[in-house]
């Protein structure tokens, strides 16, 4: 009995997981084909570079991640990334102390841009598309306004420490999963994480059961708003300055939500996670990669997403279509 329930519980994890491990096995198959047909191989300096490129769209697909498993869709993650970046390069400069009260206030302020439109979600009764389109036109004008022209800095020795490999590990991917660790895991096992897939797989199934659905969806945006600005911070420690263009924001919110897909996260809500969301990230960061390795066009790339995201949608209508005939059946 013992080892039965044992290779039940492996078959429910490995089917629970098996879009994040899909994705994994798909980046190290691609990056290991990147690493071969470039000329300097993989050396410390590129894998680097790569994991820096990879973490910035890693945490914006993370932010993405948690309202889409609500059955939500944030699409001012990518303005939040922007209005963080503006933000740090104004306040993330000066001795230690005023280092470390610009951090707390770049991550404060990704915290109130997701509270609000948490807010505007789940008391203003609107489409979170809607919503949270009219909220990326106020982050952007709030950028905008903090930097109507690229400049400002950082304090040099954060950014080295942010952007540099120690003992071979880029500290961009410590980052991470400092996130996962600290952020993720204590809100996938908490009540307000489990309710989060409730909502996402049933709202209404959720309210009989009586799941916390206001304050699951408000945490899951607050949370989303923590992670796009951990990224906005990691953009200007790499950058060294700040810069709000709108065309930057939306490319990060449309491949973050193909990086959420390719990591096996519905867009109809209620299963994936943001593991599968980071490896999804760096997947499109080295087709970006390869793309260029092999003299094809970059502009492809887009192409590469739009097809992404149509497949997904497909796949996860005929998904929802085979649920509901199988529930005919039984009529």
């Amino acid at each position: 009995m013992t080892s039965r329930r044992r290779e039940g519980s492996w078959r429910y994890w490995l089917a629970a997981h098996r879009g994040a491990l899909a994705a994994a096995a798909i980046f190290v198959a691609m990056f290991g084909v990147y690493g071969a047909a470039q000329p300097m191989g993989l050396t410390v300096d590129v894998v680097n570079t790569a994991a820096n490129k990879g973490a910035l769209l890693a945490l914006v697909a993370m932010a993405q991640t948690l309202p889409v498993l609500t059955g939500g869709l944030d699409l001012s993650v990518g303005m939040i990334f922007m209005l963080a970046n503006c933000l740090a390069s104004t306040i993330v400069t000066g001795d230690a102390a005023t280092t470390a009260l610009g951090i707390v206030g770049v991550l404060v302020a990704g915290l109130a841009c997701g509270g609000l439109n948490g807010l505007i979600v789940v008391y203003g009764r609107l489409q979170p598309l809607i919503a949270t389109l009219a909220t990326s036109a106020i982050y952007f004008g709030v950028a905008l306004a903090l930097r109507p022209q690229p400049g400002g800095d950082i304090n040099g020795d954060f950014a080295d420490l942010m952007t540099r490999s120690t003992y071979g590990i880029p500290s961009s991917v410590l980052l991470i999963l400092a996130a996962l660790v600290l952020v993720w895991m204590p809100y996938r096992n908490c009540t307000l994480g489990r309710a989060a897939y409730a909502v996402g797989s049933s709202e209404q199934a959720a309210y009989m059961s009586g799941v916390p659905i206001a304050r699951a969806k408000l945490c899951a945006y607050t949370l989303g708003g923590l992670f796009a600005a951990l990224g906005g911070l990691l953009l200007t420690c790499i950058t060294y300055s700040g810069e709000a263009r709108a065309a930057l924001g939306g490319d990060y919110t449309l491949n973050s939500i193909a990086a959420l897909v390719i990591g096996g996260t519905s867009l109809f809500g209620g299963s994936g996670g943001v593991v599968g969301s980071v490896f999804g990230a760096f997947v499109m960061r080295t087709v970006g990669d390869l793309l260029i390795v092999f003299n094809i066009n970059p502009v492809l790339q887009p192409l590469f997403v739009g097809v992404v995201l149509l497949f997904a949608v497909s796949l996860g209508s005929l998904r929802l279509l085979r649920i509901r005939n199988k529930l005919d059946l039984y009529r």
